[in-house]
């Protein structure tokens, strides 16, 4: 399973691609909003793709069909490897078929059941992001959604990726890899926690207590 950072964070980017954590950047209005509330997007989208040659997947603000696919448009100029992520409504669904007819990558959101994704699939995107996070608040089950979409993208051998978005424990991340999500997007400090387990740090003090009881070895003159 890819992983996908969403942030707006050089540092954070720049550390997690250094250590081969991250297979993409997802930089979306909302995000931008929360972490960067008086920057320009456009902007901050252009600054994530120089500093990295990772897939960034962003939006352009409008709604409008031909809105989205201009502005989609203009963005790909700029971002070499981008992913524009559109809500999936009805309006947006002929700006999805004319991108995708332009060879722009495309991340159908909004997404919350296997019908709305087969869908979205069927009108051009190349990939659905399902909001973990958001289902579980109102007391769905996420991964049975990854679940169901995989079993039916597979039966009909539709060639789309399936991003499982906000994950918020380990085991959430994993029980989306296990559904058979091809792409986790989490934040950076959700990132760092999957990294820890409380064994793990037992685990560590038990080597770091045992190394330093052993005795040194005196070696010959």
């Amino acid at each position: 399973m890819r992983i996908f950072l969403a942030t707006t964070s050089l540092d954070e980017i720049r550390w997690a691609t250094s250590s081969s954590l991250i297979d993409g950047v997802v930089a979306t209005p909302t995000i931008i909003a929360s972490e960067l509330p008086t920057a320009d997007a456009r902007e901050v989208v252009t600054d994530i793709a120089r500093a990295t040659t990772l897939p960034v997947c962003a939006s352009v603000s409008a709604i409008g069909p031909n809105d989205i696919y201009k502005g989609a448009r203009d963005l790909a100029k700029v971002v070499e490897h981008l992913i524009v992520a559109i809500p999936f409504i009805e309006d947006a669904v002929p700006a999805i078929r004319r991108l995708a007819n332009d060879g722009v990558r495309v991340a159908a959101t909004l997404v919350y059941s296997s019908a709305q994704g087969i869908l979205a699939a069927k009108a051009g995107a190349s990939m659905i992001t399902i909001a973990i996070d958001t289902l579980e608040s109102v007391g769905q089950n996420g991964p049975d959604v990854v679940r169901d979409l995989r079993a039916a993208f597979d039966h009909a051998a539709t060639e789309c990726d399936i991003a499982a978005a906000g994950p918020s424990s380990a085991s959430s991340f994993a029980a989306c890899a296990v559904a058979g999500a091809d792409v986790a997007i989490v934040t950076p400090a959700v990132l760092r926690a999957l990294l820890q387990h409380p064994l793990t740090d037992r685990g560590l003090d038990r080597f770091l207590g045992d190394i330093s009881r052993r005795p040194k070895v005196r070696r010959a003159k």
